[in-house]
């Protein structure tokens, strides 16, 4: 199993970065079978948006159909405001901005919206989120509201061990890495610290035959990929915590609406910069281990 490391973001991004595997991980979830030479042409965003991330995966299908799965061991409810913006600046880089202004029609590859959760916490197997959730009623304003003129609908899947197994056995690297994160988190389960979890996962993984060649070449990368993701999502629900508490507090004197959004804001800024600081060591310390391992390969 190769990957094309130019597209890897986390680990699930890497391991679902060529055209192979996005064909067969598209045909499991939409139910479909792709010919293989359907040509499968990969556009994930370069560029940074929300904050340093960027989206998990964007690919069009024979040129017909533009596909943006996302990856998320939360759920966050803004996930179809993302992936409208996330959309907006695929066809713009997708088409030419003259065309738009021509009399004549401008096709476009139809989009489709995907998110994988495989979070610790329960979820059901399937759910749709959808950007007319938030948006407001104008009601107060004398106003009915009637069809709504702008929507956008993403289909969230759980991918967790023991959920949307038909799906799941239909795809032998979305198996695989469903299997790879259950093993992490029962080695955790059993007392292991996040790192010896992972290190034990990845032993007993290639072991036993699951994503045997991805972890036995890329091994280091994905230990100290995975250990970053997973310290990164626990910063961040830490000061979200810490955030509504900070809040809460605030609020009985100031007033809880605002209280809250204050705590919030001073939370996820703490958070911004302790953790810029501890995601560069980890970056240098990868560094160092890319360095050693390609040493090693030269002797």
């Amino acid at each position: 199993m190769s990957a094309n490391r130019e597209y890897k973001d986390s680990v699930f991004s890497w391991l679902f970065s060529n055209p192979d595997t996005l064909r067969e991980l598209y045909g499991a979830l939409s139910g479909v079978t792709l010919p293989p030479d359907v040509p499968i042409t990969i556009n994930t965003l370069e560029g940074t948006l929300f904050k340093g991330r960027m989206n998990d995966i964007s690919f069009i299908i024979g040129g017909l159909l533009v596909v943006l799965i996302e990856h998320q061991s939360t759920i966050n409810e803004n996930m179809p405001l993302r992936l409208l913006l996330y959309v907006a600046r695929l066809y713009e880089r997708i088409t030419d901005e003259k065309n738009i202004y021509r009399g004549k029609r401008v096709p476009l590859p139809l989009p489709e919206f995907i998110v994988l959760y495989n979070g610790a916490a329960p979820y059901p197997d399937e759910t749709t989120l959808k950007l007319s959730d938030a948006f407001h009623d104008p009601a107060e304003l004398g106003i009915t509201k009637g069809d709504i003129s702008l929507e956008l609908t993403v289909k969230v899947y759980n991918i967790n061990r023991g959920h949307n197994e038909p799906i799941i056995r239909r795809c032998k690297a979305l198996a695989g890495y469903s299997a790879f994160i259950a093993t992490v988190r029962e080695y955790e389960e059993a007392g292991k610290s996040r790192e010896e979890a992972i290190k034990q996962a990845v032993k007993e993984c290639i072991k036993q035959n699951i994503l045997k060649e991805f972890l036995e070449i890329h091994s280091t990368e994905v230990m100290n990929m995975l250990f970053t993701e997973w310290n990164w999502d626990d910063a961040l629900a830490i000061q979200r915590e810490e955030g509504m508490e900070e809040g809460l507090a605030k609020g009985r004197e100031e007033g809880l609406e605002e209280g809250l959004a204050k705590g919030r804001q001073t939370g996820w800024e703490e958070a911004k910069t302790e953790y810029a600081e501890q995601l560069r060591q980890v970056q240098e310390q990868i560094r160092q281990l890319e360095e050693e391992n390609r040493r090693l390969r030269e002797r």
